[in-house]
């Protein structure tokens, strides 16, 4: 089905100023066809919906109609002047999401119904919370969800669905008629730290000894650590991370979801934002995470090594995005998606967000019953969780 058509409706200004101006939303299937500086002047610091980093999966054809990943990203034009916008995707399958919702998709199938396609608004492959709906005011926000919705009843589709935006957005959605799911991830949080053994001190003595034997060993097998900034780096750093990222795939019978050419890309156009954390043994190297920073953030997104070393896994992914956050005065280090394993290593977890919109009611109904069940479980699990630190920091 077509899904690059343009989506016409008018909203409220938002100021006096426009107010004799049509607004109008557009679909665009390329991020080229976008401002870059009025994108960005939306998107605020967050490197994941910045311009660069979204053309960048378009140009590099991470994403594309071939792979279920189609771009329709909706802006909001009055005049000539981007005023809003969503990244947006129509997706025939769940991949790559990390909201799963595999279960409803096959409730789908079994009723005879189609759930793929759908829209999507997210950024492929990455589950970071952030800005979702690009827009200066909640007028805006409303109007860029009211356009999800009218697209994805005039192609037919069976659901929108936007995944992870964070508070500016949450009053716009909460406001429409969405279902609000749950979710959680494990997140450092910076106490005013004055340096690494600052926060060992404050975990619980188990903990804290565990870290500090691992640190030895790796020290005594020869393993040492560099921090090596985008723009500081070089071919054969990033050739190093590829290939220990590819074989990590390789590992699950699985392909890379990003390819060689997209971390050029960034390396190009957002070096600022990178960070490549390369362990070396015995002064080659042999493992490296990827991980992606702003001014208060600092977001591991990959890892994979070429040898197993004990304790290598922990160090490189997290305990060194701990030190490296201290040590730049950085507030939170995100640790993906996932894994309770992390809690021992000083993430504690944090709530994530996301909203749905079903056009079937009756599925629509039962999903909003499933998902009162399971933010009440969510919820009562978080509460059950030991924490890493002899006393909560300070917030």
């Amino acid at each position: 089905m077509e899904a690059r058509q343009n989506v016409h409706f008018e909203a409220k200004p938002s100021d006096a100023e426009a107010s004799n101006v049509e607004t109008v939303a557009r679909v665009v299937p390329r991020m080229a066809e976008l401002p870059a500086d009025a994108w960005n002047a939306l998107a605020g610091d967050s490197p994941f919906v910045q311009h660069a980093f979204l053309h960048a999966l378009e140009t590099t054809e991470c994403v594309g109609a071939h792979i279920g990943w189609e771009p329709v990203h909706l802006a909001l034009f009055r005049g000539d002047r981007l005023e809003a916008a969503m990244p947006l995707y129509v997706k025939h399958h769940s991949w790559g999401e990390f909201v799963f919702d595999w279960a409803w998709a096959d409730a789908y199938r079994r009723h005879g119904l189609a759930y793929y396609p759908k829209l999507v608004c997210c950024v492929p492959f990455s589950p970071v919370p952030g800005p979702r709906l690009l827009a200066r005011n909640d007028a805006d926000r409303t109007a860029l969800i009211q356009a999800a919705l009218k697209l994805t009843q005039e192609l037919g589709f069976s659901s929108f669905h936007i995944l992870f935006p964070t508070e500016p957005d949450h009053a716009a959605l909460n406001a429409m008629p969405l279902l609000h799911r749950s979710g959680f991830q494990f997140h450092w949080n910076n106490a005013g730290y004055a340096g690494f053994d600052d926060f060992l001190a404050a975990m619980t003595h188990d903990k804290r000894k565990k870290i500090r034997q691992e640190r030895k060993k790796l020290n005594t097998l020869g393993v040492t650590f560099r921090w090596v900034e985008g723009a500081a780096s070089t071919d054969a750093d990033w050739d190093h991370f590829y290939r220990c990222y590819a074989d990590t795939y390789a590992r699950h019978r699985s392909e890379p979801h990003l390819n060689r050419a997209f971390f050029a890309n960034l390396r190009e156009t957002m070096p600022d934002n990178l960070l490549l954390i390369i362990a070396d043994k015995d002064g080659e190297p042999v493992a490296c995470s990827f991980c992606i920073k702003d001014g208060q953030r600092l977001y591991g997104r990959h890892w994979g090594t070429l040898e197993y070393v004990p304790g290598l896994h922990f160090e490189t992914c997290y305990q060194q995005g701990i030190e490296y956050a201290i040590a730049k005065g950085l507030s939170v280090f995100e640790g993906g998606a996932q894994g309770e394993h992390k809690l021992s290593r000083g993430l504690v977890p944090t709530a994530t967000h996301s909203w749905h919109w079903l056009e079937n009611a009756e599925f629509r109904e039962a999903v909003d019953r499933f998902l009162e069940r399971e933010t009440d479980a969510i919820a009562h699990y978080m509460d059950e969780l030991e924490g890493p630190f002899r006393r909560e920091p300070p917030a």
